[in-house]
């Protein structure tokens, strides 16, 4: 049986799948359809490790969290991946942590939402150069599969041969030909946002980024046009508020931690006093952790990484 390849895809993509293919035979291999149409046994991900908790009375059997720029992979480590477990064990968190992993789906019930994670068969710390890297390889990969996605998207009956013959490798066709059976109304401004976000957190003097704006100028605009969209004014605006709202927080954060960080309740109170509401500190809260810029060493407690 081959091994297969690892995908490198962004947190966001990951975690909005609904679809999975099992594969038949004990050994046969499973995957997650991504909306954009990575067929995924495998994945190469890079972000900070914000969290490692034991769920198991042995402490054979450990949860983490590792964010990106879009969002936060869970991963599910035991005893049958002992290296991975260790490893996850005593690394000091926060850390940059490069992991390789097969996916893991559950359902809670049936008809149910399906939970994406991941279990990891490696993991090494790695530094923020690796780190950047990694993110403009998953933003290069991401924008492939939106031109492909759009490609697909044209074709009366798209189908697998056609894509290949466009270039497309025969996994990404196939995962194209189930995405597009299995989702309805896939929104690519989404992820083509999630690209252009992604890649503010390269280091300024960059040169090799990829020109995501060009050929999905024409996508964007769809997407502006329909009439459930907002102006794209409203956007720019509701983002910038949003930034400024962040910024206030992690600098209230900041000013206020110690060696443990600062309590929850305290930073609360002290973004209250820039006339901040309870709503928008907590979105900001949780979107600067997804980010991977602050976490909770304790619970209650906020820490700058």
């Amino acid at each position: 049986m081959k091994r297969q390849a690892a995908w490198r895809v962004f947190a966001s993509e990951y975690n909005d799948s609904t679809v999975e293919l099992k594969g038949e035979g004990e050994m046969a291999p499973s995957y997650v359809v991504t909306p954009l149409g990575a067929k995924v046994n495998r994945l190469f991900v890079i972000g900070v490790l914000t969290d490692v908790e034991n769920v198991s009375e042995g402490g054979e059997f450990v949860r983490a969290h590792i964010s990106d720029p879009t969002g936060v992979f869970t991963l599910y480590s035991g005893q049958y991946q002992q290296e991975a477990t260790d490893a996850l064990s005593n690394i000091e968190v926060p850390a940059f942590v490069a992991v390789v992993g097969k996916t893991r789906t559950y359902v809670p019930e049936e008809g149910g939402d399906m939970y994406t994670s991941i279990r990891p068969e490696r993991i090494i710390e790695v530094n923020a150069d690796i780190r950047d890297q990694w993110i403009l390889e998953t933003c290069t990969s991401t924008k492939d599969r939106i031109e492909a996605f759009v490609e697909a998207n044209k074709m009366g009956e798209p189908n697998v041969g056609d894509l290949k013959k466009l270039g497309y490798h025969t996994d990404l066709a196939e995962g194209l030909i189930t995405a597009l059976k299995s989702y309805k109304n896939v929104d690519l401004s989404k992820y083509i946002a999630l690209i252009k976000e992604s890649l503010e957190y390269l280091t300024p003097d960059r040169k090799d980024l990829p020109d995501v704006s060009k050929k999905d100028k024409e996508i964007v605009e769809k997407e502006e046009k329909k009439p459930e969209k907002k102006k794209a004014e409203a956007k720019t605006d509701e983002k910038d508020n949003f930034e400024e709202t962040e910024n206030t927080v992690l600098k209230v954060i900041k000013d206020n931690e110690g060696e443990e960080g600062a309590p929850w309740d305290s930073v609360t109170e002290k973004c209250g006093k820039f006339g901040l509401d309870e709503d928008s500190i907590e979105e900001a809260l949780s979107s600067l952790m997804d980010k991977g810029l602050i976490y909770e060493p304790v619970l209650g407690t906020i820490k700058t990484t």
